[in-house]
């Protein structure tokens, strides 16, 4: 990728979007679906790691030994106290105010969820349960070095995760215990975490048909796969990108995004990276923040003021343009 954090990858107005959304069967206000009361915030932050274990798939490591998938879990969620800029290791939860929707986010090659640890904050102050798995062969201390050919196992990793929240939600126990809306899950990630997201959103060989909205920071469809169809309905979407991104370029954020049907929304942040607008570039990334949240504050929680505070946020002449 264009900083030193994250790697490059391999060769590779609202009432219309609303009333789309409604034929599509994603219309962000569904009654079943969105709780009487969204929950407020900002919230303090809770933080939890969980060590999930996919024993139906397996890895090879040194010596041909081959193991299941392990995937070691980061969830931030909002929590009791009051908002601060740090995590809280194992805070009670806010469960008053919730159930809230869930975001799963994908991490780059060569990196660690950590690298984002900003924007996932952000999004669980805003009133988000935030995952982040960390995968097992393409994060920064995978064994024997990141392999980036694994790529095409994450997007089922993702799905696999969602199943094990979910069932956390409804175990009856735990600071996950009815914290979750099972009808409001969000795929998000970053690079070649963007493209497992794009996959599990809008790929007929992946697809999860749980999702209800897709971020794509930076992100294309994965090298050498097809079935790119967009299978109707599909969720909403928002795609952000760099101009001067030269790991991910402007064109392969175009080549999926003009096939999306609406709603759909194409963030450009002018003159920017691949990597730091999403990790510590100001102020692209408090750009990123507030966008990405009234997206899904719009599409998950069905907030009708969300969709204006939208553009408002992208409103950054020589910083930052949003279309459809």
């Amino acid at each position: 990728m264009a900083s030193a954090a994250v790697r490059p990858r391999l060769a590779s107005a609202w009432l219309v979007g609303a009333a789309c959304a409604v034929l599509l069967g994603f219309s962000s206000v569904d009654a079943s679906a969105q709780p009487a009361t969204p929950p407020a915030g900002p919230f303090a932050v809770g933080k939890i790691t969980i060590n999930f274990t996919d024993n139906s798939r397996r890895i090879t490591l040194a010596h041909r030994r081959r193991v299941p998938r392990q995937l070691q879990t980061v969830i931030r969620y909002p929590a009791l106290g009051d908002p601060s800029r740090i995590d809280v290791r194992d805070a009670p939860a806010a469960s008053v105010d919730g159930p809230f929707p869930l975001i799963v986010f994908a991490h780059g090659f060569d990196v660690t969820p950590d690298t984002y640890s900003r924007l996932m904050r952000a999004w669980a102050q805003a009133g988000y349960v935030v995952a982040a798995p960390t995968f097992p062969l393409t994060n920064a201390n995978a064994p024997g070095g990141a392999k980036e050919s694994d790529l095409v196992n994450q997007p089922k990793d993702v799905s696999f995760v969602i199943s094990r929240l979910l069932a956390r939600n409804t175990a009856g126990y735990g600071v996950l215990s009815g914290l979750i809306n099972p009808n409001q899950i969000a795929v998000a990630g970053h690079s070649d975490g963007g493209s497992t997201a794009l996959a599990v959103a809008y790929n007929r060989h992946y697809v999860d048909h749980r999702i209800r909205a897709a971020v794509i920071l930076s992100g294309a469809e994965i090298p050498g796969v097809t079935g790119y169809s967009f299978p109707a309905p599909s969720p909403p979407l928002l795609a952000t990108q760099g101009t001067a991104d030269t790991s991910n370029i402007p064109a392969s954020t175009r080549t999926y995004f003009r096939l999306a049907p609406q709603p759909k929304f194409l963030l450009y942040l002018l003159r920017a990276g691949h990597g730091p607008p999403y990790i510590s570039q100001q102020p692209q990334l408090s750009i990123v923040e507030q966008v990405t949240i009234a997206f899904l504050d719009t599409y998950l929680k069905g907030l009708s003021e969300a969709s204006s505070r939208m553009w408002s946020a992208a409103f950054a002449p020589g910083v930052a343009t949003l279309s459809r």
